[in-house]
Formats: C-alpha cells, structure tokens, sequence
C-alpha cells in the first residue's frame, strides 16, 4: 500500500465514525430494542389467541396517565437533546440543568406509573389475573426499569458534563422514549 492510498483510507470515515456517542452504547441500545420488540411481538402474537379477553383487561388501564406519561417522557427526550448540544457548545450549567430537568421528567413517569400499579393492585389485578396483565406489568414493569437506570445514566453523565459522555447518555435515554412511543399505543389503543 502506498503512502497515499494508507493517508486517504485513514481519512475516510466509516459509518460507525458517524454515530454519536460510543459503539459499545449502541450495542446495548439494538440489544435492548430487540428485547422489547420480541416482548411485543409475543404479546401480540398471544392476543391474537385472545382478542376479546385482551379488549376487557385493556378496559382496566389508565389511559389518561398513559398519555401524560408518553408527553412527559417526550418533553424530557427533547429536554436532553437540548443538553447535548449545550455540552457541545461548551455550556455546563445549561447541560446540567436540562440535563437535571430530563431525569426529573423520568421521575414523574415513575410516579405517574406507580399510580397507575397501586390502581391494578387496588382492583386485585396482578400478573396471574389474565395473559395481558402478564405482559403489561412484565413490559411495562422492565420499561420502567430501564427509566430508573437512564435517571442514573443522565446523572452521571451531568455530573461529568463532557460532549462525549452527555451524548452517550442523552442516546440511550432516546431508546428509553422510543420504547415508550412503541409501548403505548401497542398496550394502551390497540384493539
């Protein structure tokens, strides 16, 4: 190879170069949405066994809540693309606060969903009940995990407050909204 041929390969971005954030956080992210959606591929492919069973215990959801929780975790996925670019303009406090204000987006869903668990195990509904309420609370229950573990995530990263790490924690708080978006209307409206 010459020493022009190796300059301008090494000059040539590849895709991966494209990417923002880390690949090892992509990694995790593809991983995570392809868990998801082998969730919801299962829970159609069951309700499709039992449409008129899943239509009455989607009856017993709080759909309202459901709603306000799909704006919240929007508001705070927009409020963290927001801080990524303030941490590559170089702005910590503007980073950090929108970065602040995301996660305690994250903590109103988590509060707003704990409502709407203390409602099903209220009405005596829980994971036995019926094959729908199996996959809602496993879903939704594994969602929610996912919701406390990007809080850390944006966190972290604020406290670090580096383009780098903001960008890495801001991409797998978007998988968290996007699973969310897929969540909702597949549980909540599907009849």
């Amino acid at each position: 190879m010459t020493e022009q041929s190796q300059s301008s390969s090494a000059e040539t971005p590849s895709v991966l170069d494209e990417l923002p954030g880390d690949l090892m956080m992509w990694v995790l992210i593809i991983s995570e949405l392809l868990v998801f959606g082998a969730g919801l591929g299962a829970f159609l492919g069951v309700r499709i066994t039992d449409p008129e069973g899943f239509s009455a215990a989607q009856d017993h959801l709080f759909r309202a809540g459901a709603g306000l929780n799909t704006f919240v975790l929007v508001t705070s996925g927009f409020l963290a693309a927001l801080a990524s670019r303030a941490a590559h303009l170089g702005k910590v406090w503007r980073t950090r606060a929108m970065l602040l204000a995301a996660a305690m987006l994250g903590v109103v869903f988590l509060i707003i969903k704990g409502v709407e668990y203390a409602g099903k195990y209220a009405q005596g509904i829980g994971v036995e009940t019926h094959p729908f309420f199996t996959f809602y609370y496993l879903l939704t229950g594994f969602h929610a995990a996912h919701v406390v573990f990007g809080i850390l995530i944006l966190g972290i990263v604020g406290y670090r407050c580096a383009p780098r790490t903001v960008e890495v924690g801001v991409a797998f708080w978007h998988m968290v909204d996007l699973v969310w978006v897929l969540l909702f209307p597949v549980i909540y409206l599907l009849r």
